[in-house]
């Protein structure tokens, strides 16, 4: 399975975050032996602290929403 998206369940604050990564963003994450290494170099970029999160990746995305 190719990790196109990540989505991240930030905590603390409350917040989902849906990342749909770019190519460059997949060739760098193949090079880690551990996705969620090379998931804390996106901490800053986009603003959230891994350590106050859930996450999950995945090859394809789809949402359901109720009540909003």
């Amino acid at each position: 399975m190719e990790t196109n998206y990540i989505i991240i369940l930030d905590y603390s604050v409350g917040e989902v975050i849906k990342i749909k990564l770019t190519k460059e963003q997949i060739r760098k994450s193949e090079k880690y032996d551990d996705f969620e290494t090379y998931l804390s170099t996106l901490e800053e970029e986009y603003d959230f602290r891994l350590k106050d999160c859930l996450w999950m990746s995945t090859e394809t995305f789809q949402e359901r929403r109720f009540g909003f």
